[in-house]
């Protein structure tokens, strides 16, 4: 599992502990088999792993990541490598600087993240975050990404109830609820998986987003 090699090997800054739980939503590409001999090898102290009765979908998952993790900031890592977790040292630098209490992730930030992207896919994801941002009053770049940074204390003090990717919009509601809180973005890499090497959202899901937008607005 590359993804847990590259968490467990990410150098934070100084003084800054790690904790990687890992939720397996009943995959079937082995993920808690190879977790549980990382656990084997390296023992239990870094890597959690916490396994899903059934599949719930990705919402479900980090709800039980939240209830799992100890530490005092958290951020939601996809296991397709995706994204670049090196990414999340700037994204934590902002927090442990004192200059923001939630820091988004941004694929867009230059427009169509790397050539041969799917336009489509982009006009969606620019047209959420655009329609998101008129409900929310904030000025994002990019509402669906992964990487969203913020204090354990914050995400457990939320009322979130989606399963699955309306999770995204839910929580991005949420937060812009709490006036309280400073928000920044990081521009962040992405090189996105296709359908046939196992990406599962679909139209239906953008559909979906939308009602979340309106509903918790």
């Amino acid at each position: 599992m590359a993804v847990l090699n590259e968490l467990v090997d990410l150098e934070l800054p100084s003084g800054i502990g790690k904790e990687v739980v890992v939720v397996d939503d009943r995959s079937t590409d082995r993920t808690a088999e190879v977790v549980e001999q990382f656990i084997a090898e390296h023992g239990q102290g870094l890597v959690y792993l916490v396994r899903q009765e059934v599949n719930r979908g990705k919402g479900a998952a980090i709800h039980q990541g939240l209830n799992t993790a100890t530490g005092t900031w958290v951020v939601m890592q996809d296991a397709d490598l995706e994204l670049d977790a090196r990414d999340i040292v700037p994204m934590l630098g902002l927090v442990l600087g004192g200059k923001a209490d939630v820091v988004y992730g941004n694929r867009f930030h230059k427009g169509l993240p790397y050539s041969g992207f799917p336009f489509g896919s982009y006009m969606a994801n620019i047209f959420l975050t655009w329609l998101s941002n008129r409900f929310t009053g904030l000025s994002l770049g990019d509402m669906e990404v992964c990487y969203k940074l913020m204090s354990l204390e914050v995400a457990r003090s939320l009322a979130l109830y989606e399963q699955r990717f309306g999770f995204e919009p839910e929580v991005t509601a949420a937060l812009a609820r709490r006036k309280e809180l400073r928000w920044s973005q990081v521009p962040v890499s992405y090189r996105a998986r296709s359908a046939a090497e196992g990406k599962k959202i679909g139209w239906k899901d953008g559909v979906h987003a939308i009602w979340c937008i309106l509903k918790y607005r």
